[in-house]
């Protein structure tokens, strides 16, 4: 018989293909009477003739099973969450500057004030001078509300700018420091900021030698922080030689901060170590090692009346210290990360602080607590500063204004909600 040998695989799968499942049951029967089942008959063969037997089965047992509706409102959030992923991960091209970007989302090349962090800033009565990564300077308008460049200062510093100062008194000085080392002047003149060259740090110019500066509240004196701790001061009243009349001694740390008092009589400089030293300018001696913190002091600013002292760093806590006796008065807590920023109200009701969590927080220095917080990202920030006011009684009422600037690469500009 044809039967009576051993079966293939293909043979039996053609055989099975080719008839009704009557045909397939009674041949079935007629192997197993033959001891077909010790032949060896491939897995895949079974496996074809199962959904044939079972099939009409089966689709009686899905028809009694009730099916899960979903409704049209889920079934669309879900089309959206879809078409949301879709939208975040696609890429297309910017129509003003031509650069690819995210869908929805607005192109950063064309609104980033800079195209790298931006680490220095500095404020007058009418812009906003920003450095950055980038070779350049860029000045804002604050008379307008949109803010606009009104002046590029290009390659004002070739590896980029890591500290601007403005005087406080007029606003028509200012010093910036880049990081290959090098300290220029500016002028505002004619309404423009000109270029009135450089101060000359001595032989060893070089990243460093100049690190944090500030200006007197006339502009007239320039004192700047080194990497081996000292304390420098320029005498900028005479623009030719602009020679160096102060330099004090600490105990070797990085100089990161520095400031000095509006009337002209205390120095202070915060250090890598934590230490924070107070200087007199009348007897250039150094009046007082202040205590309290532990790790690097990124910042320190004196009140608009000369009375209190701040400082902060990476202890993520804002000292208060009063500079004639050097107490330790108040401890203000509540960034999540290292403080890089202090600045006054003009008043000296609110100091603002900026840290590398994104946030800047507003503290009432009366009551010793944060009364605002804001943060638009979790990018760090490195520079924050009150707006001045205007010279006018229109612009002296309106409310404060605060700008921010960090690793976002853009300018921050908040009102506060009280005042007109």
């Amino acid at each position: 018989m044809a039967l009576a040998g051993p079966v293939s695989g293909g043979r039996l799968s053609g055989l099975v293909l080719g008839r009704s499942v009557a045909t397939i049951s009674t041949a079935i029967q007629a192997w197993s009477s033959q001891s077909l089942l010790s032949a060896s008959i491939p897995l895949p063969a079974i496996t074809v003739i199962i959904p044939g037997l079972v099939s009409d089965i089966w689709e009686g047992i899905l028809k009694a099973v009730p099916k899960k509706k979903t409704s049209h409102s889920k079934k669309r959030h879900r089309q959206l969450a879809g078409k949301a992923l879709k939208d975040v991960k696609a890429v297309n091209q910017c129509p003003g500057c031509g650069k690819p970007k995210r869908a929805h989302t607005l192109c950063p090349y064309c609104v980033a004030a800079h195209a790298a962090d931006i680490f220095a800033l500095a404020v007058t009565t009418t812009q906003i001078l920003t450095g950055s990564g980038e070779s350049s300077i860029k000045v804002h308008s604050t008379t307008e509300d949109d803010f606009p460049i009104v002046q590029v200062l290009n390659d004002a510093h070739k590896l980029g700018c890591h500290h601007i100062v403005t005087d406080r008194e007029t606003g028509r000085n200012a010093v910036s420091v880049g990081f290959g080392g090098e300290v220029k002047v500016w002028k505002y003149d004619e309404g423009a900021w000109k270029d009135a060259g450089e101060i000359k740090v001595g032989p060893r110019k070089k990243a460093g030698e100049i690190w944090a500066v500030c200006l007197s509240f006339d502009g007239k004196f320039l004192a700047g922080t080194t990497h081996d701790g000292r304390v420098n001061v320029w005498d900028l009243n005479d623009t030719g030689s602009r020679e160096k009349i102060r330099e004090f001694e600490t105990k070797g740390s990085f100089g990161m901060s520095i400031d000095m008092s509006p009337d002209g009589r205390f120095i202070a400089s915060g250090h890598e170590s934590g230490n924070i030293y107070l200087f007199s300018t009348a007897t250039s001696r150094l009046l007082h090692s202040l205590p309290g913190l532990i790790k690097a002091v990124r910042a320190v600013k004196f009140s608009p009346g000369s009375k209190l002292l701040a400082a902060a760093g990476d202890a993520r806590i804002i000292s208060l210290y009063d500079p004639n006796s050097g107490e330790q008065v108040a401890n203000l807590t509540g960034h999540a990360a290292w403080i890089t920023s202090l600045d006054w109200s003009h008043t000296g009701q609110y100091i603002l602080s900026g840290s590398l969590d994104g946030k800047v927080k507003v503290w009432d220095i009366e009551r010793r607590v944060c009364v605002a917080t804001h943060g638009e990202s979790d990018k760090g920030l490195w520079a924050v500063m009150w707006l001045p006011k205007g010279e006018t009684s229109v612009g002296r009422a309106k409310a404060e204004k605060f700008v921010t600037v960090g690793s976002n690469k853009a300018i921050l500009i908040y009102r506060e909600a009280t005042g007109g």
